[in-house]
């Protein structure tokens, strides 16, 4: 069981290299969760954003995997093959410096089409870390309010 859950909604700045300040509900958590200075960064299960995680949370989706294999025994072996190289191959390091800051990894923003912002939002024992734009388009109404709404606050200021 995760004790200590990602919640909160950030916009991020990104730079040239692809590195970002970690939000504070980002930040807060992790340094709960763990002493780990590193977080993984990963393609998100069906949506065209990057999710991550501190490693210990890795536990926590490999069981749910077995779990999930287990219930689909005999009737899906590709599907879940296919979930398992997404969590555990799909995804990389991200070490997080003294100050807060992480260089999303080349390929996890290519993937996910972050540019000059990252909208970054907590799902518990995760967080997703969305292109704006992308996020606008979702389709999920709750993820476009809250893009929008951290893209007109970052103009007003």
């Amino acid at each position: 069981m995760v004790e200590h859950l990602f919640s909160g909604s950030a916009l991020c700045a990104v730079d040239a290299e692809g590195t970002l300040f970690l939000p504070r509900f980002v930040q807060t958590t992790l340094a709960r969760r763990s002493d780990s200075r590193t977080l993984l960064v990963g393609s998100h299960e069906c949506d065209p954003c990057l999710v991550a995680y501190d490693p210990g949370y890795s536990r926590v989706l490999h069981a749910d995997s077995e779990r999930r294999r287990i219930a689909e025994e005999g009737s899906a072996p590709a599907a879940w093959h296919g979930r398992s190289r997404r969590i555990f191959g799909f995804v990389e390091e991200a070490a997080v410096d003294s100050s807060g800051r992480i260089a999303l990894p080349p390929m996890m923003r290519r993937r996910a089409r972050i540019g000059g912002l990252a909208l970054l939002v907590g799902t518990g024992g995760s967080f997703e870390i969305w292109s704006p734009d992308r996020a606008l388009e979702s389709g999920d109404p709750d993820l476009a309010e809250i893009a929008a709404w951290h893209l007109q606050s970052s103009q007003a200021a």
